[in-house]
């Protein structure tokens, strides 16, 4: 399994609605787009001399399977379930699968502010880390922290 940023890219997923960003619920989500996501991500990324491979889908099955490829080809996956975070054991289970791999969960708005359905993530059980509430910039924070993460190990991180 690749274990730095210069050797494989960071998976950043997406889960459903986030390809509206920019231009649904800007109240809450901010007008930035998931293009600049992918911008923003890929200079974090670069700056570790790495790449990022950002994918987003509305379907759940398709988040499990790039999950399951993030195992082999990816050092670590940065992802925002959306929606799935309070839903999905199937999202879980593949993290769960994924030993020794880096997983840093995502929220641009701060979940817990929100209603109380939002206030549990079933991803958060396997997460390295979670970050909410910081909006795009959160996903750069993820990276750096996938960084770090691949950097000495997640064991002793």
């Amino acid at each position: 399994m690749p274990r730095t940023l210069a050797d494989a890219p960071v998976m950043i997923l997406n889960g459903p609605n986030l390809n509206l960003l920019g231009r649904r619920q800007v109240d809450v989500y901010g007008t930035g787009t998931l293009a600049d996501v992918e911008a923003m991500c890929a200079e974090a990324a670069a700056a570790h001399g790495g790449t990022v491979d950002l994918r987003q889908s509305n379907h759940e099955g398709e988040l499990i399977d790039w999950i399951h490829e993030a195992r082999q080809n990816h050092c670590g996956i940065v992802i925002n379930p959306a929606a799935y975070s309070h839903t999905s054991v199937g999202i879980l289970d593949a993290l769960n699968a994924c030993d020794g791999l880096p997983v840093v969960e995502v929220h641009i708005s701060n979940i817990h502010r929100r209603e109380e359905f939002r206030h549990h993530s079933y991803v958060s059980r396997r997460a390295d880390g979670v970050i909410a509430g910081c909006g795009l910039q959160g996903y750069v924070f993820a990276v750096e922290r996938v960084a770090a993460l691949v950097g000495k190990g997640v064991a002793e991180a």
